[in-house]
């Protein structure tokens, strides 16, 4: 039986191009509907075409036919390798009056044809810790609204849409508000997706808004493993960011030396001093032990009237100029230097969507009043506020020498969006967020030039609350070193996490400890833990020189170890035992990395802490029968030759509970 694809995605880009009005986004213009760029409404203008790696990408404008200025620029994306189709309109006027009032913007409104449609994906982080959910359109629809501001906080935009004989990944790429729904039609199903809630506003001359990303990646067969596989590979080869050189991002190591300084540490950096690095890395030089970053995080920054910040990291942002208490002198750019010269970078934190002390900001730091949102928020999207806090930005990188930014967002922008709508008067809605977003991208991409020219990284990390920002949007400029605050704790909910959110963005990170809360200096470190903690980015922090029985031979380990298991870490991914949530200790969770170039695959299972039973059997998908393989049992290093008939289904077994196996596949 020849399995097919539910949609051709190569046909609509060609139908697209030659037919505007079949772009499957809908609109109003001063109250009436608009579907697709009409051409008895638009007037078709400036065009090009480019191709490059396999990729073609069209991007076209159409000017609005009557009295009122409108340009509608439309970025159109075929892949060919992957066979996903991509597309953003960009809506501005370039006029001298009121464009009309543009609303009801729906990015993606498509039929897609096929029986049986079944919605698959995951749940945002926060209060629903990646749970993965399946629904039967048939049976009802599903319904998404994310009205917070921070995108993945809750809910997550990438689905898959299981339907006919194959399925289509659909993903919404938007840093901000955003909604989409799914429902059964007669003979397939209905999607529809946008970015910016509400939207309804004209354009002031000169203003833009836009559409939010959307992604179609069309696929034949109803393999959940190789529909996950093949979305991990687009996501590797086109979302990921690149090294600086173009080659594909590498895993690293960081650690954050904040607990290590003996002092009271409410969070992040805070207690870090010029008299407290030092002695954190000779120490971690002369043990042997290489972090590829140091990660240098909240409380750095002296407060609004000038003075010191002994506690609350939260409460006094905005300056980003480093306290000089803390900081005397060229007392960080030396700790910066001595990283450097002993080949490791550095990360900083930052939170410039939020403002404190507004009037002492104004008073001693140029501010301007007019910047600050109700409730909070500092307003990116006006230009001139965009450019003085890219400038605070970029100097204190420069003077530091950092190589890595890492911005945070402890808020829900929301609220001050809508207050500030509400203050422009009538139709003016979504206006301040749409800006504010596409300022946050355009930031961004400034940061990541600014730290590439000057031998740092390629791209930023991204932290909202943990795992609030990790759109599409984001994630091609952006990798999570945290996925979630809350993986911070115990190793049940990391392997949870694992199992569920790895399937979806696999360069991410957690914390390589169990702690009580997530905010404690330090945690406990064993074989069991540490290997569930094996992922792209490796957190790896102690207390280097504060506690006397930081046991240095084992993080040693555990780095050599994790550099064995990192070369699989990006390539195909299979669960191969139930998804558990973050609770639950009472069995067995086990999973696979491979690579189906080399035959080389990586198995990992853990017998959690309450597991009755020895063993478990599992099947490993990717197994070559008739061949024979290779297999290293990491604990021993002890190698076996065995047939893939009996790797193909597989009984695992562990005589103590809380054991974390790790085996290493060769195919001779």
């Amino acid at each position: 039986m020849t399995m097919r694809k539910p949609l051709d995605a190569e046909a609509m880009y060609r139908t697209i191009l030659s037919n505007p009005e079949k772009l499957p986004v809908q609109f109003t213009l001063d109250g009436r509907a608009r579907e697709g760029l009409e051409a008895e409404v638009f007037r078709r203008g400036a065009e090009k075409e480019t191709r490059a790696d396999g990729v073609s990408q069209a991007e076209i404008c159409f000017e609005l036919r009557g009295e009122k200025p409108l340009t509608a620029r439309l970025l159109l994306e075929w892949d060919e390798r992957f066979g996903a189709l991509a597309w953003t309109v960009y809506f501005e006027n370039r006029g001298e009056t009121e464009s009309p009032v543009i609303a009801d913007v729906d990015a993606l409104n498509l039929f897609v044809s096929g029986a049986n449609p079944v919605l698959k994906g995951i749940l945002g982080d926060h209060v629903n810790s990646y749970a993965p959910y399946e629904r039967k359109l048939s049976e009802e629809p599903a319904r998404f609204f994310c009205d917070s501001g921070r995108p993945t906080h809750e809910f997550f935009p990438y689905f898959n849409l299981e339907i006919g004989d194959g399925g289509c990944f659909v993903i919404l790429g938007w840093a901000g508000t955003w909604e989409a729904a799914f429902e059964s039609e007669r003979g397939g199903a209905r999607i529809i997706g946008r970015g910016t809630n509400g939207l309804r506003t004209y354009l002031l001359p000169g203003e833009v808004v836009r559409t939010a990303r959307m992604l179609l990646l069309p696929y034949a067969g109803r393999s959940e493993d190789d529909a996950m596989n093949l979305w991990r590979r687009y996501y590797v080869a086109r979302v990921l960011p690149r090294e600086a050189d173009g080659q594909p991002l590498s895993p690293f190591s960081t650690t954050c030396l904040s607990c290590d300084t003996g002092l009271p540490n409410s969070d992040g950096s805070i207690s870090e001093r010029y008299s407290t690095w030092r002695p954190s890395m000779e120490k971690i030089v002369s043990e042997g032990i290489h972090m590829d970053y140091r990660w240098f995080d909240a409380g750095w920054y002296m407060d609004a009237d000038g003075g010191t910040v002994p506690s609350d990291w939260w409460g006094t942002i905005g300056t980003w100029t480093l306290d000089p208490v803390k900081w005397p002198g060229g007392s960080f750019r030396e700790s910066t230097d001595y990283a450097r010269a002993n080949d490791m970078k550095t990360l900083m934190w930052f939170e410039p969507e939020r403002t404190t002390h507004v009037d002492s900001m104004c008073r001693w730091w140029s501010y301007k009043k007019e910047w600050a949102l109700e409730g909070g928020g500092n307003d990116i999207g006006q230009r001139e506020c965009l450019e003085w806090t890219l400038n605070k930005i970029l100097s204190t990188l420069e003077k530091g020498g950092v190589e890595m930014y890492r911005e945070d967002n402890n808020f829900n922008a929301r609220p001050c969006w809508k207050a500030l709508d509400a203050r422009m008067g009538e139709n003016r809605q979504g206006i301040t967020e749409n800006k504010a977003v596409m300022a946050h991208y355009e930031m961004w991409d400034r940061i990541i030039a600014f730290t590439k020219a000057h031998g740092g990284a390629s791209f930023v990390d991204s932290c909202a609350s943990g795992g609030g920002r990790n759109d599409l949007e984001s994630m091609r400029r952006a990798v999570p070193l945290l996925r979630s605050d809350s993986d911070r704790t115990t190793t049940a909910l990391r392997l949870s996490m694992t199992t569920a959110f790895d399937h979806w963005i696999p360069f991410c990170g957690s914390a390589c400890t169990e702690q009580k809360g997530q905010l404690d200096p330090d945690g406990r470190r064993d074989k069991y833990i540490l290997r569930a903690s094996y992922l792209p980015v490796l957190n790896l922090n102690a207390q280097w020189t504060q506690d006397a029985n930081t046991d240095f031979e084992q993080i040693r380990w555990a780095l050599n170890e994790w550099r064995c298991v990192k070369p699989y870490l990006l390539k195909d991914f299979y669960r191969l035992t139930p998804w558990h949530p973050l609770s639950f200790t009472e069995g067995w969770t086990a999973f696979a990395y491979h690579d189906p170039e080399t035959h080389k695959a990586v198995l990992q299972a853990f017998r959690m802490e309450n597991a009755e039973d020895e063993t478990i059997a599992v099947r490993l998908p990717f197994i070559d029968p008739d061949a024979e393989y290779d297999v290293e049992n990491a604990d021993d290093g002890a190698v076996t030759r065995r047939k893939g008939s009996e790797l193909s289904n597989l009984t695992l077994r562990a005589g103590e509970k809380r054991t974390a196996i790790l085996w290493f596949l060769s195919k001779v």
